[in-house]
């Protein structure tokens, strides 16, 4: 028992270390601090920023590609020193799971290969010059941990409760749809980290669309080529304004299939008959309109810093909160005994 509860602490503190690291990799990067540091681990050979004259020029004198800027390189070294303390965590946390049986040996091993393909991808986006689909994808891999982590403590706090009888249509159609929902937000999110690695946000500035005749600049073909070679850096974007204001604009169709999807996924669970359910409603409710806001105002306000990391902030617990609905759905509801007997003798007929 007392093994359980150190590993909700531990859990518990990854987690929040985990929503920090998002909140900081998402400033460095809309700071374009991205390559505040030319290199990694260190910062111009260092393991702290230069900051005496003497170090300055030295540091340029080694990297005479890059005048250092000390504000945005003490923005990257921060993000990287508490994405290495996270990881500490995450492995401590990897071997106290591989130990108790409060998981399958499964778990803990994918943890732990999460947060190491993180630092791959975390030095791939510095010593390649921030590569869009590297920096995507490394979005991708922080999101892909809080919602592990979210999983495990839903998982470790999960207290044995009445099977709810459904009948298998209903139960069918609830499970799917809650895990269709969880993937188109999963695209959305995709389309997201992709529009901001390719500094497509401010391509459109007018509601609902676009401005002008947006239609005859559409190049799908360049917009979604994921591997873009021949460039020395990547820092503001390489892609041209066709390319770019495509995938601005599919992100905001993505962003209305995706708030189709929530709110149909929120029908669902108001109309089920499962206990604690529109708690999930509200909760899934709340962070939509609250993204959908955050989304406006970016183009409202000509992509703010802090309201574009709110924005990628409420994504994350967006996600979290769709896997919590994933979990509550999958483990506490059971089909209806009934329905079964019911199904055997109409097909025995």
């Amino acid at each position: 028992m007392q093994g359980r509860i150190s590993i909700q602490r531990l859990t518990w503190l990854a987690l929040v270390m985990t929503f920090v690291v998002i909140a900081l990799g998402a400033y460095t990067r809309l700071a374009d601090a991205g390559l505040g540091c030319p290199d990694w681990p260190g910062c111009y050979g260092k393991i702290a920023v230069p900051m005496q004259p003497e170090e300055i020029a030295k540091a340029e004198q080694l990297f005479p590609e890059r005048a250092v800027e000390t504000h945005k390189a003490w923005l990257e070294m921060i993000h990287r020193y508490f994405a290495g303390m996270l990881g500490l965590v995450v492995f401590a946390l990897s071997f106290l799971l591989w130990k108790s049986s409060a998981t399958s040996k499964a778990f803990p091993i994918v943890l732990s290969a999460v947060i190491i393909a993180q630092a791959a991808l975390g030095m791939w986006t510095v010593t390649l010059k921030l590569m869009p689909v590297i920096v995507m994808l490394h979005l991708l891999g922080g999101f892909t941990l809080f919602s592990l982590l979210a999983l495990l403590m839903c998982r470790l706090r999960n207290t044995p409760q009445p099977s709810i009888n459904l009948p298998h249509s209903s139960l069918f159609t609830l499970r799917g749809f809650t895990v269709f929902a969880t993937g188109v937000l999963l695209l959305q999110i995709m389309l997201g980290g992709w529009t901001s690695s390719n500094y497509a946000a401010l391509m459109c500035t007018s509601l609902p669309i676009c401005q002008g005749d947006w239609q005859n600049h559409l190049d799908f073909g360049n917009a979604f080529n994921f591997i873009q070679t021949g460039f020395e850096d990547y820092e503001f974007g390489v892609l041209d304004y066709g390319a770019r204001m495509t995938i601005h604009v599919t992100h905001r169709v993505g962003a209305l299939i995706t708030t189709s999807a929530l709110l149909s996924l929120m029908v669902l669970l108001w109309r089920s008959s499962l206990p604690s359910a529109r708690i999930y409603v509200r909760a899934i409710g709340f962070g939509l309109a609250v993204q959908v806001w955050l989304g406006i105002a970016n183009v409202i306000f000509h992509l703010p810093l802090i309201n574009a990391v709110m924005h990628n902030l409420g994504a994350a617990l967006l996600l979290v909160t769709l896997v919590a609905t994933n979990h509550y759905v999958w483990a506490r509801v059971t089909a209806s005994n009934s329905s079964t007997h019911d199904s055997e003798r109409e097909y025995s007929v």
